[in-house]
């Protein structure tokens, strides 16, 4: 039988994941389906029920169930845990394991396809919401020189912080704290983009040369990337690089086969302007 695969979220009008997914499993022979599940904001868990019942494998997650998954699941990676959040599931001998690939997809994009490791690296990490949760892992794991996560409620950035108080190389605070601190990668977690506001990060925070990622993806330069771009930063990013190497991961995690993202990055990437 086909195996069936399928996104949980609320809306899913303009979802790229069935278009990532279909790709990659053609291009690894994977007998399987991906769908859209546009389930009601109070009814995630009999969606999922439902699903698993019709023989559903497994399933990513986004807005506005990622927190609802963390609780649902029976088994968590670290990854998971440090975010508080899921983006994938997956059935495994009838429990519901979970995962978070966002970070990973993040880093990976910015390591492999902008060619910009970080070992060794000034980065500034703003937010303090589950998607910069999620990238805390995977970006430490780099070795970067610091990191700093600034945010406006500076209580939650010092939360996040704290569990990880034994590496050096983690900072939390206020935006006002970074001072005239300059940063070899500044990353946009915040949900300012989303309203075309931005994030109140100083402008001497680019270094020459940097490069500034933002999650939120569009057509456009956000106010995030054109304030990165007048100071100068060598490359700017926005999120189509992480949607489609999270996507990636999770489709190792399911099938145990990693698909090649370059193809479908450059399909699925507007040229920001």
């Amino acid at each position: 039988m086909t195996d069936r695969y399928a996104l949980f979220g609320h809306p899913l009008g303009h979802s790229k994941s069935p278009l990532i997914h279909g790709t990659f499993a053609r291009e690894c022979h994977q007998d399987m389906t991906y769908e859209l599940i546009e389930a009601p904001h109070d009814q995630f868990a009999q969606a999922v029920s439902a699903f698993r019942a019709s023989g559903g494998r497994g399933a990513n997650v986004t807005m506005p169930f990622k927190l609802e998954a963390f609780a649902l699941a029976d088994e968590r990676s670290e990854r998971a845990r440090v975010a508080c959040a899921v983006n994938a599931l997956k059935l495994v001998e009838g429990r519901l394991h979970a995962e978070n690939f966002d970070g990973v997809g993040l880093v990976r994009d910015i390591e492999a396809n902008l060619a910009c490791p970080l070992a060794g690296k000034r980065v500034l990490l703003m937010g303090a919401g589950g998607a910069a949760r999620g990238a805390l892992l995977p970006i430490l794991a780099t070795r970067p020189a610091l990191l700093v996560i600034a945010n406006r409620t500076i209580p939650k950035a010092h939360a996040i912080a704290e569990s990880f108080r034994t590496d050096n190389a983690l900072v939390a605070g206020g935006y006002d704290d970074l001072g005239a601190a300059t940063f070899d990668v500044v990353i946009n977690a915040t949900s300012a983009s989303m309203r075309g506001e931005m994030p109140p990060v100083p402008a001497t925070a680019f270094a020459a040369g940097c490069v500034a990622y933002d999650l939120v993806y569009g057509r456009e330069l956000t106010p995030f990337l054109r304030l990165a771009r007048e100071r100068g930063a060598r490359r700017l990013a926005d999120g189509v690089g992480m949607l489609v190497e999270q996507a990636a991961e999770a489709f190792l995690w399911w099938r145990g086969v990693r698909p090649a993202t370059a193809t479908v990055i450059a399909a699925i990437t507007v040229p920001l302007t």
